[in-house]
């Protein structure tokens, strides 16, 4: 934000913060730092903003400086590929509680922490940057908030958690999620079973076009080969195929495809699997009989998408909403829910900020914090263990109040997106199951390529989205190998101490270890460096190369080495002895190579 006066000061053990506004006019303001005592390193800055009578906050930002001293990477919650340095000039990053989380993460190449910063403000839209300023080398830090027109308040409090302790980066983010989990309004949905298992997504092998028998054969196949979980998406509720959300509204099952839905849904939980369905929250389609009930009650209107935007503000328009959802719940029997779209509550579409004409909510932050709230709460009571799905931005901290599986954005066919984007959801979430993008590939891909989509989100949820009937034998039988390495190793892939190597560089080496069990998979022409003493090693090829290459740092690595490719055959197996030292070791495209006393 540009400079504007300073309203509060405050000095810490290594900075300075200040408070700066635009328009104060009557707001007091005040900064407080503590330093935490268990925590050397760990500073807490206290922001309170507070007026005689209720007005708009003004627009205001929290900032201080941080010398650049071996700083080379920063992570952010959205950084996606690129996670260099930035400009002061730059521009910042918008959090709220649809969208990112906020927390920067600035770090060496190493992978070592310098300065890892986070706000306390999980649900108001705040925006936040890091970047180099040319003349002095410093990094001008800053959190802004009411860049935007807000509601009235009289008293408004933030904490500014600044972590400059000499880590690993990944245990500072680590440590950023369970700080919020432990604030109010933000403890965790729990995870049920079912959402720690391979699922099937209907989207990219059926988009809109199927029909119950399909879909039921295809929950066949997808159970013989591991899954636990199938997920209709988009087009059970429509006879149109020509994407778009033209029809969305009305949530009546379209009769040409599944005639009987409880029917259906029972014929799917009888083969095995859990039935979760796709709802795209905010929209009402213009054909939808539901968009002319709610003319008026709309935050916008989007022309591409033919469908306008629900204002949550109106409690009728919670009310149809979490009502809609329970009674699919209910009469249909369904396992769970995979709600879309969420991010497009957005309040800088809505210029009116004020509980009028309908509406008893004036934030529309808050009123999505009281549909989604509500909404987990009134479908827990008729399910305890039921599983809602969000999609990235919408995965953060706010956000596993809400729901219990996070997956990355749709990235189809593209292996290191989907990588980068479960991994950047790994280093946050938690204990909750962070989720891949729906697998898929081009039926005449060479199955070691194939094999590539699996391997890159190892450390996540798989979700299978090929049409299972129409993929070669050799691509079954990857996934069949795949998979059921996954099931084996799942507790030290989705709960081991996460090592994610040079994010800047999009994870070239990833590893996991939990009792002695380690997991080291490459994804790049690099050098793996195992510091554990395993008991068992599985060294996984996530590349075409025909080998893999390890530093060893422990004692003599003894056992029995078996290596596997792609498709689960031994192709090696005899007694081997491993001394400190660098190896370089065969192991087939998309192959695995494991070690065990």
């Amino acid at each position: 934000m540009p400079e504007h006066p300073t309203l509060a000061t405050a000095a810490g053990a290594r900075h300075v913060f200040y408070l700066r506004c635009a328009a104060p006019e009557g707001w007091r303001a005040s900064l407080l730092v503590r330093l935490e005592p268990c925590e050397p390193g760990v500073e807490r800055v206290e922001l309170v903003l507070e007026r005689d009578e209720p007005a708009p906050p003004p627009a205001c930002a929290l900032t201080f400086t941080h010398p650049s001293v071996d700083i080379h990477a920063c992570w952010t919650p959205g950084a996606g590929f690129y996670k260099g340095v930035r400009m002061d000039w730059s521009p910042p990053f918008e959090s709220k509680a649809t969208s990112q989380a906020p927390v920067v993460c600035l770090h060496a190449y190493s992978g070592e922490n310098r300065l890892t910063f986070a706000s306390d403000e999980v649900l108001a839209p705040s925006r936040l940057r890091a970047g180099v300023r040319e003349e002095t080398g410093e990094f001008q830090c800053e959190v802004a908030l009411f860049d935007a027109p807000s509601p009235v308040a009289q008293r408004y409090a933030m904490t500014l958690r600044v972590d400059t302790r000499l880590r690993p980066y990944h245990e500072a983010l680590r440590d950023v999620a369970r700080w919020w989990a432990g604030q109010p309004g933000n403890t965790p949905l729990p995870v049920p079973p079912a959402g720690r298992e391979p699922m099937y997504s209907t989207w990219y092998s059926f988009h809109q076009d199927f029909t119950a028998a399909q879909l039921e054969a295809e929950a066949a196949r997808a159970r013989e080969l591991g899954c636990a979980a199938i997920i209709v998406d988009d087009g059970w509720q429509t006879d149109d195929a020509n994407r778009g959300y033209a029809w969305c509204g009305d949530w009546e099952v379209s009769p040409a495809r599944i005639p009987d839905m409880r029917a259906h849904v029972a014929r799917v939980q009888a083969i095995g699997l859990r039935y979760l369905l796709w709802y795209s929250v905010p929209f009402i389609g213009i054909h939808a009989k539901n968009h002319a009930r709610f003319a008026g009650k709309c935050l916008y209107h989007i022309d591409r998408l033919h469908a306008s935007v629900l204002d949550p503000r109106f409690p009728e328009v919670r009310e149809f909403l979490i009502n809609t959802w329970e009674t699919a719940v209910r009469e249909w029997g369904l396992d769970g829910l995979k709600l879309d779209f969420v991010d497009r509550f957005d309040p800088a579409q809505t210029k009116i900020h004020a509980a009028v004409d309908g509406r008893d909510i004036a934030d529309v932050m808050v009123a999505v914090d009281r549909l989604l709230s509500e909404a987990t709460d009134r479908l827990r009571a008729l399910r305890p263990d039921i599983l809602i799905e969000f999609r990235q931005t919408y995965v953060g901290p706010r956000m596993r109040r809400y729901g219990n599986l996070l997956r990355a954005n749709d990235c189809p066919n593209d292996s290191l997106r989907n990588r980068v984007s479960v991994l950047d959801i790994r280093l946050l979430c938690d204990t909750t199951a962070a989720h891949a993008d729906m697998l898929m590939w081009h039926p005449d891909d060479p199955v070691e390529s194939a094999a590539l989509q699996l391997l890159n989100v190892l450390f996540a949820v798989p979700q299978i989205s090929v049409r299972l009937d129409r993929v070669p034998p050799a691509h079954l039988a990857m996934l069949r190998h795949w998979l059921g390495f996954w099931r084996e190793w799942r507790e030290v892939l989705l709960d081991g101490e996460l090592r994610p190597t040079h994010p800047e560089t999009h994870y070239p080496v990833v590893s996991a270890s939990l009792e002695r069990r380690h997991v080291v998979v490459w994804h790049d022409d690099a050098v793996a460096t195992i510091t554990e003493e395993p008991t068992v090693l599985a060294m996984v090829n996530g590349t075409r190369a025909d080998r893999v290459v390890f530093e060893l740092a422990t004692p003599p690595l003894e056992g029995t080495l078996r290596v596997y490719d792609c498709l689960g055959r031994i192709v090696a197996e005899e007694r081997s002895i491993f001394v400190a030292g660098i190896h370089r070791l065969a192991v087939p495209p998309a192959g695995l190579a494991l070690i065990t006393p």
